[in-house]
């Protein structure tokens, strides 16, 4: 009888195994199967399109907003997540209702966020929202002794109408969603440096500020929004700490803040710009991971 070389019986042998472990026609090994796409939303103002000064002092969009930043951080966990960007610089929570200042296809940019959200169930993994800071009378951006009267008692109770109509729609379109929703740093802080006149300003708008983002937070809340607590993440009530800041000399921390993670302090054509830079976007992103836990954050 005719005896198999043994060198050729041991690669029959593995030529079976291999035979074996060979996936079915049309479908890819495992570890080379593409990870399963997710998608996260952002919708917002300028923020949310990562807008800074550049030399020139306008103000363009740039890679290296907060969701930017937050996208990359969530891709190590979630490697086959896609940010889509639909904030528009300027946007009001007016205009986030009913367009007028960005062009989309649905009419505005929550029209254009619930055609998405139906149109992907179950694959928006997150949501994020920053809208306000730019609704009449710059009760976020620019408050002054002459506007907080009006803010508080007609800016901010419109803000809140429009808010609960925002997300009342998105709750409509995605009733368990992960949804995660700021509140607000306070540039004007920077004013400080301008005298007494500037620190009387700037405490007083840190106590409104203070006060508009508890009302912002009962929003959040009462539908199921987690807070991205930007305002803490910036020091925001710290005027007793004392913080030395490179060419801008020894400042309250909330001040110190403000100068060193936004544009508001550079001098000109950049500044003064309300816009955070890219370190100040970092801390934003910061602010939005610890709101969301990795322990509570679904599985892939």
């Amino acid at each position: 009888m005719y005896r198999v070389p043994p060198a050729l019986a041991l690669a029959g042998m593995l030529a079976l195994a291999a035979a074996g472990c060979t996936a079915a026609p049309g479908a890819a090994p495992a570890h080379h199967r593409p990870p399963p796409v997710s998608y996260y939303l952002s919708l917002g103002d300028s923020l949310a399109r990562g807008v800074q000064p550049d030399a020139s002092g306008t103000s363009v969009e740039t890679r290296y907003g907060y969701a930017d930043q937050l996208s990359a951080a969530l891709r190590r966990r979630d490697p086959g997540l896609r940010l889509v960007k639909l904030g528009c610089p300027g946007e009001t929570t007016g205009t986030m209702i009913n367009g007028g200042i960005c062009r989309y296809a649905a009419g505005s940019q929550l029209a254009a966020a619930l055609a998405f959200l139906r149109a992907h169930p179950g694959k928006v993994s997150l949501v994020t929202i920053d809208i306000g800071a730019n609704d009449p009378d710059n009760c976020i951006t620019r408050p002054s002794f002459a506007t907080l009267a009006s803010c508080v008692g007609k800016s901010i109770p419109h803000t809140v109408s429009h808010l609960t109509t925002i997300f009342t729609r998105l709750r409509q379109a995605d009733p368990h969603g992960r949804i995660i929703a700021m509140n607000y740093y306070l540039p004007v802080l920077a004013e400080w440096r301008d005298g007494l006149t500037g620190r009387a300003v700037a405490r007083l708008s840190e106590v409104a500020v203070a006060g508009y983002n508890v009302v912002l937070t009962r929003v959040y809340k009462a539908f199921g929004v987690r807070v991205a607590d930007v305002f803490g993440a910036f020091h925001t009530s710290d005027f007793s700490q004392q913080v030395t800041v490179p060419r801008f000399g020894t400042l309250p921390r909330n001040v110190a803040a403000v100068c060193q993670w936004t544009w508001e302090c550079a001098s000109p054509p950049r500044g003064p710009n309300e816009h955070a830079n890219q370190a100040g976007y970092q801390v934003i992103a910061g602010a939005f991971l610890r709101a969301d836990p990795p322990a509570q954050r679904p599985r892939k």
